[in-house]
């Protein structure tokens, strides 16, 4: 794969290139070495693609997986406890897991455990991966990388997306990089508040 395009949110890539250019190289390797040809292994069962040989995000997500770990990259989570109160939550925000459930049960709350998690952290740079459905970019981008951010654990957060040419030969639901790009600027320069770069391939 190549990658076709890429915008930087809040001088994400500009961060990447100065701060961790070692890591910016690594990211650009693994997708250049993912062959996508390789993965156009899925037959469609969809009434209008019927037979047709389309790519499968299951291969490309392990090729992308297993040149990622080759570097090291690591899954990583989040973990924090959240109750029904608005205000406590906004009290608890900023602490450990562990204060954050003591300080639930002080106030007489239930406190309920919840956690993020991302596929590839390195160096304090999060990288995901999503050929999967449209959904499921914008919680990549305004809640996964905004915790991880939030939680001091990263510094920029990186979302990797099929171009349309690519998305088109896709079963039908997966995100693509121009519609994800409309949808991040349209909710205005500085949301949400972490430095990202958006990444679109193609084969």
């Amino acid at each position: 794969m190549r990658i076709a395009e890429y915008y930087s949110h809040l001088n994400g890539l500009e961060f990447l290139m100065v701060h961790q250019p070692v890591i910016w190289k690594e990211i650009k390797r693994v997708i250049t070495a993912t062959d996508a040809g390789q993965c156009k292994t899925k037959v469609s069962k969809e009434r209008n693609m019927v037979g047709k040989q389309l790519y499968s995000p299951k291969e490309m997500n392990e090729r992308i997986r297993t040149g990622f770990q080759e570097f090291g990259w690591q899954e990583s989570r989040v973990s924090y406890w959240v109750t029904h109160d608005a205000k406590l939550i906004r009290r608890t925000l900023q602490m450990n897991e562990n204060d954050q459930r003591k300080e639930i049960l002080a106030a007489g709350h239930t406190p309920i455990f919840s956690y993020n998690q991302t596929d590839f952290v390195k160096n304090r740079v999060a990288v995901e991966v999503q050929f999967g459905k449209y959904a499921f970019v914008a919680f990549d981008l305004f809640v996964k990388h905004l915790a991880f951010f939030v939680s001091d654990v990263i510094d920029v957060g990186v979302e990797i997306l099929p171009m349309k040419q690519m998305q088109s030969e896709m079963s039908s639901g997966p995100g693509y990089y121009e519609g994800e790009l409309y949808n991040l600027i349209r909710e205005g320069r500085g949301v949400p508040s972490v430095p990202l770069v958006l990444v679109g391939v193609a084969p």
